[in-house]
């Protein structure tokens, strides 16, 4: 088989593998469709409510775990369980710490998954030190912003600290996907930010009612989950495809 046969062939494989992702994907875009449909502002606080919400990210895990096996129990596939347990939490605001823990959980998975080889880095540059900086940073400036409001919160003994530790763990998941070089991995993250940041603003009553301010939360956080599982889907297979070129 010649170079362009090879090259043929390579990208052959790659687009089936992106169709037999995108297939057992077709689960979650369903659940994620009816939990849209269905949701409403005043959906009372139940079983079901939470079985809803939860069940695209539980279907997420099913797909890292089918993809890339029990190396992903301890990673993304065990943070997205994780994330699960915190969708099921929120839905009743007297469980908010809880969803809170299962979440920062879900980061700390996160994180130490992409540390891990298939995620290391071809290159690196030094402007990103810049950037890991002024995720920092810009995290600190909005935890000192919103520290009033979180003294106002029930709880506010726990809150107050616990939301202090869960900024740190989402910067520094946030720092570590950069880093990854990874596009999904990098854009989930941000992602993730992103709903968390609008989410803690209306919880909190930092800013005034939005009309459609679940609807931002939901979509930036089921949009971060996806990108992360393909994020990791994909690390694996460019690792598999790393090795066996160093073996030819």
């Amino acid at each position: 088989m010649d170079i362009l046969e090879t090259a043929a062939y390579d990208r052959r494989q790659k687009r089936n593998v992106s169709c037999a992702l995108l297939f057992s994907l077709l689960p979650f875009f369903l659940s994620t469709a009816v939990y849209f449909y269905l949701w409403t502002p005043d959906w009372p606080e139940s079983i079901v409510s939470a079985g809803v919400k939860s069940a695209p990210t539980l279907l997420l895990a099913a797909v890292v775990l089918s993809w890339n096996g029990g190396q992903s129990v301890l990673g993304v596939g065990g943070g997205l369980v994780f994330s699960a347990v915190g969708d099921c939490c929120l839905v009743w605001p007297e469980l908010f710490v809880h969803g809170m823990g299962a979440f920062a959980v879900a980061h700390l998975m996160y994180s130490i998954t992409f540390l891990s080889s298939r995620y290391a880095p071809k290159s690196s540059s030094s402007w990103k030190r810049v950037v890991y900086l002024i995720i920092f940073l810009a995290a600190g400036a909005f935890y000192f912003y919103i520290y009033p409001f979180l003294q106002k919160a029930p709880d506010s003994d726990l809150i107050v600290p616990g939301v202090g530790v869960y900024t740190a763990l989402i910067s520094l998941m946030g720092v570590l996907a950069l880093r990854t070089n990874h596009v999904p991995t990098v854009l989930g993250s941000l992602s993730f930010i992103v709903s968390d940041v609008a989410l803690a603003l209306q919880i909190f009553k930092v800013t005034p009612h939005l009309k459609h301010g679940n609807n931002i939360v939901m979509v930036t956080y089921y949009l971060a989950q996806l990108l992360i599982t393909v994020g990791d889907v994909k690390a694996v297979g460019n690792k598999d495809e790393f090795d066996k070129w160093k073996r030819s």
